[in-house]
């Protein structure tokens, strides 16, 4: 299986130079091989394919020298990524989604360059990069398996690497429990044991500082240095409320998986459920999907089970006996004509869990 390891890089004023050349020149090819596809198209009504473009990088090197100072692979990776921006495109068309024609890429849109192969290796706490040189990288932990690619990427001022590698996984002993597991706005989720996962909420604690960034942003100059400092700091605190999310997701997760061999969800529309303006801040600063995320790929190496199931009427059917118990947003206890009284995410996240068992059976 893929896993991904992120490490922060500290180059030297002369490396950074380096990398944002390799980035500007990454950036002018991707949008010439774009421009060239969509001409080949409209003068024949056929594109040009990836083996296409990429035989003619050799002849581009020679007509512009400065491609020579970026690692053939990187280059290549470019005509690639640009192939799978097309292929992604096709697929949303042929699945009648929003289709998104690959588009024309400005500096701002553009911030990672990728050594597929070769060109790179890590050497102490050196990260040695082709055509760049020996960029310190900090490594707080070993990366596992076999290191396929490296990806070199620049955000908010800055740099990172990150390392796709091949792992085996690693199953963790057998586990019996199974839960159920309801998402929420006030709580992030309440299992079928009657567990309550807190929601952290770290977008709304940080949304007075966010809306001084935003204001120090809108008041100055367009095009002015000190716009794009500004600019920059709100960019970096929403970063960090990112990670934060993120942060919280990986330890609910891992505590969960460690945990439980089957684990159930909710199959959420949460895209279309965002478009609520009177719940969408409270679902996104929740981050729903990324715990289903994070528990999914989780399970998947370590031998666990993650069920989603259709919501309908889940929080309106008993778990006791099945009777359809009608009830607002607002209530909050589930009260059935059965005598059963549990609270309303708990009998939701229990019928859950029984639609999971149902299908896994």
């Amino acid at each position: 299986m893929q896993r991904t390891y992120k490490f922060r890089l500290y180059p030297t004023k002369e490396e950074q130079g380096y990398i944002h050349f390799a980035l500007e020149r990454c950036r002018l090819l991707y949008n010439r091989l774009l421009a060239e596809r969509i001409a080949a198209y409209e003068q024949t009504g056929q594109s040009l394919t990836y083996y296409e473009q990429k035989a003619t990088l050799p002849e581009r090197k020679r007509y512009i020298p400065e491609l020579k100072n970026v690692h053939s692979q990187v280059l290549q990776n470019v005509v690639e990524r640009l192939d799978k921006a097309y292929q992604a495109f096709f697929r949303r068309v042929k699945n009648g989604e929003k289709a998104g024609f690959p588009r024309f890429k400005p500096e701002s849109q553009y911030n990672s360059f990728t050594y597929p192969q070769s060109g790179f290796s890590i050497e102490g706490k050196q990260l040695v990069l082709s055509k760049i040189g020996d960029v310190r990288i900090r490594l707080h932990r070993q990366p596992q398996g076999t290191i396929k690619t490296c990806t070199i990427m620049v955000k908010n001022g800055k740099y990172y690497a990150c390392f796709s590698c091949e792992v085996e996984s690693k199953h963790l002993p057998a586990s019996e429990k199974q839960i159920g597991i309801d998402l929420g706005v006030s709580q992030l989720a309440v299992t079928s044991d009657g567990e309550r996962i807190e929601s952290p909420k770290f977008l709304r604690k940080s949304e007075e500082k966010l809306k001084r960034k935003q204001r120090a942003v809108s008041k100055k100059k367009r095009g002015s240095n000190r716009r794009r400092k500004a600019v920059r700091n709100l960019a970096r605190l929403h970063e960090k409320v990112a990670n934060q999310r993120k942060d919280y997701a990986h330890k609910e997760s891992r505590k969960l998986i460690n945990k439980y061999g089957l684990i159930a969800f909710e199959d959420l529309n949460i895209q279309g459920m965002v478009k609520n303006h009177h719940l969408a801040k409270s679902i996104a600063d929740s981050g729903w999907n990324q715990l289903i995320q994070f528990v999914t790929y989780k399970a998947e190496s370590a031998g666990r089970q993650v069920v989603q199931v259709n919501p309908s009427g889940t929080s309106q059917r008993c778990s006791n006996c099945g009777e359809i118990v009608k009830k607002s947003l607002a209530v909050r206890v589930h009260q059935c004509p059965c005598g059963y009284v549990a609270d309303r995410d708990e009998n939701a996240a229990i019928n859950i869990l029984k639609l999971a068992l149902q299908n896994v059976s």
